[in-house]
This record gives C-alpha cells, structure tokens and sequence, in this order.
C-alpha cells in the first residue's frame, strides 16, 4: 500500500510541471526588479516591459506657475497614469543651473527628459548630442538643426494671441484693450504679444492698445514677479482699459489678480498657456477667456511616441485655440461666437495670416 502511494506521489510530482508547460497557470511570482530604477510590468505572452522614466527640468518659474510649466508637468503626470511611467522634476532654481540639471537626470539613466522653455533649447541640444540614447522633449525649442533624439515642441503663439486679441476687440466696452507680458526676448511671448495686436486691429482698426513687456530685467525676473504685473494692470484699468491679457507665468497672473480685485468696474482678463480659469481659480470671475497651448497634450503625444517608437526628431507642432468662455458664456454675443470660430478656421488653414515675425525684429 504504501509503494503504492509513493507510485502515485511520484506521479503526481513530474505530471503537474507537464501540464503547466502545456497551458495550465503557474503559481504568481513577484516582479522583477529593473537596474534602471523602474519596476518590470508584466505583460501578454510572459514577457515583460520596464517603465519609462521621464525627468522634467523647468525654466526658472515653478512647477505651480499655474501656467506653462504646471501645465507641461501635467502632460508628464498624464504619462504616469495612463502609461505607469517612473516620473520626477527639477524646479531650477537659477539659468546656470541648467545643463547640470539635465545631466543630473541624464546620468541616472532617465528615458526620457523634458526640458521647459525657450531658455533651456542651448543646454537641451547638447544634452541630446551627449547622450544619443535618451529621448528629449524641449517645449518651446524650436529646432533648426534635426536631432534624432530631440524633438522640439512649438506652438503657433501668434495665432493663439491673434484670436485672444479678435475676442477682446469685439468685447471691449470702452474701445480701450491691454496686454500684461513677459519678456520680448522670448520669441514665444513676443508672438503671443504681437499676434494679440494684429488680431485686435483686424477685428476694429480704431481700437487702442496698450501693450508692455518686462525686459528691463533678467529671465529669473521677467516671468515671476506679480507686483510688477499687477502695477501695469492697474495702470492700465485707471486709463479706462477693460480688457486685459496677462501673458508671462507668474508675472501675468499678477495682472489677472488685480482684475479680479477690481471686478466691480466690469474689466475682464485674458489668460494664456492654458485654461486658466482652473488654474488660477481667484480671477474665475473676472476670466473672459485663455489663448492656450495644449502644452500638456503636446508633452504627453510625443512621450506617447517614444513608447510606441514612432518618435522622432525636428519640430512638432502643437494646438492652440481659445478657452471656454465660463462664466463669460451668455455674455458673448453669438454672431461672435461664431466669427471667432471662423477666424480660427481660416487662421489654421492659413487663409488668415497674422505676418508676425518668427523673434521680435
């Protein structure tokens, strides 16, 4: 009896191996762990895939600008929940600081690294030429020389300002518009400057504007200072300005906040890079819309095609539009309504052309 079952033990031993071969489920294992960091995910067939690692690397504004690092951050964080990338930041600190930023990451083995704002395009590019097998996203870069693993993600600003300038133009009360900008030495922010300009003009040629931007001081500055956004708002709003687009980080939701403490006069704001009316919740009252870039999108689409290998280098293009009108809703006229939507149709298609200059001549 007892050989017997010995027998059907041994039996048992070499049949259950054989038949997991064949198909059956084996027992779960832990995963494994990546040298680089990031967890293994298993995946169909047995196989597995390790987590992207993605680094982002500001300009000297701050991860909760509510504008457009925030925003570029928000792409990344898409990355993370959708796709379970490893994710991680550095907020600089100080212009020097970032080519060792980028390297900081770079030496850790990062796949993938996102650099913010125009500033950043010289220590970018020689980032990627010093390390051929890391994918790097520059937002704002635009890219003359095409680098296989750099892909420079730009914006049509000049449009997106364009429209931004149309709408205040249409709604202005007093015939009297402004716009509260960053430095003109970033040619993303003299587009978006000028394009507000050439919009409001095509829109009504007798409309007055006052436009100005904060290039007595260094870049450290001309995106973070508030006071000095606000003192221009309100300079503006004491000539009878009524609608006023704030355009330079931190620096132009200094002018949105001084609206919005002034809101009983019945002047409206206009953000920039995003929906600001979620981001900068305390002017949501005043907020008549956003010239946006759909930096978050944009970010996440070209991560996206590192995943699924169809990355690739030069320049990509991203969107840009206006903002829901929010509150402003039943207070935009609908025969409005509909000429912005035209406008941004023609502007697209290229029958509408802004002639702003690439930088500031």
């Amino acid at each position: 009896m007892q050989k017997r079952l010995f027998t059907l033990f041994l039996l048992l031993a070499l049949l259950v191996p054989a038949l997991a071969a064949c198909g059956g489920e084996a027992a779960p294992t832990a995963p494994p762990q990546t040298g680089g960091g990031g967890q293994a995910q298993p995946t169909q067939g047995g196989a597995t895939e390790e987590k992207l690692k993605i680094g982002l690397v500001t300009d000297v504004g701050r991860l909760n600008d509510k504008s457009f690092n925030e925003s570029s951050w928000n792409g990344v964080l898409r990355a993370r929940d959708e796709l379970g990338a490893q994710v991680d930041a550095i907020e600089t600190q100080d212009p020097n600081d970032y080519a060792k930023n980028i390297d900081e990451f770079a030496t850790q083995g990062y796949d993938i690294i996102v650099t913010v704002g125009f500033a950043l395009g010289e220590a970018t590019i020689e980032a990627a030429k010093k390390y051929p097998d890391i994918k790097f996203i520059g937002v704002d870069q635009f890219q003359e020389e095409e680098i296989p693993n750099l892909a420079g993600l730009i914006f049509e600003e000049d449009k997106a300002g364009y429209l931004a300038g149309a709408l205040a133009a249409y709604m202005t009360k007093t015939g009297k518009i402004g716009a509260v900008l960053g430095t003109d030495v970033v040619p993303p922010v003299w587009r978006f400057g000028e394009g507000y300009r050439v919009g409001a003009l095509a829109t009504k040629p007798d409309v007055e504007i006052s436009l100005v931007y904060h290039s007595d001081v260094g870049l450290d500055k001309a995106f973070t200072d508030p006071e000095w956004g606000k003192l221009q708002a309100n300079s503006m709003m004491d000539k009878d300005v009524d609608v006023i687009f704030g355009a330079g980080g931190i620096t132009g939701n200094g002018a949105l906040l001084a609206v919005a403490e002034r809101k009983d006069t019945g002047v409206m704001a206009i953000g920039v890079d995003t929906d600001q009316y979620y981001t900068v919740t305390e002017a949501q009252s005043v907020l008549l819309s956003s010239a946006i870039k759909r930096l978050d999108e944009g970010v996440f689409d070209l991560i996206k095609a590192v995943q699924d290998g169809t990355f690739k280098g030069g320049n990509f293009v991203g969107k840009v539009g206006l903002a829901p009108f929010h509150e402003f809703e039943d207070d935009v006229p609908e025969d409005v309504k509909q000429k912005l939507t035209e406008l941004e149709q023609k502007l697209l298609s290229g029958e509408v052309k802004t002639n702003v200059s690439p930088v500031k001549p």
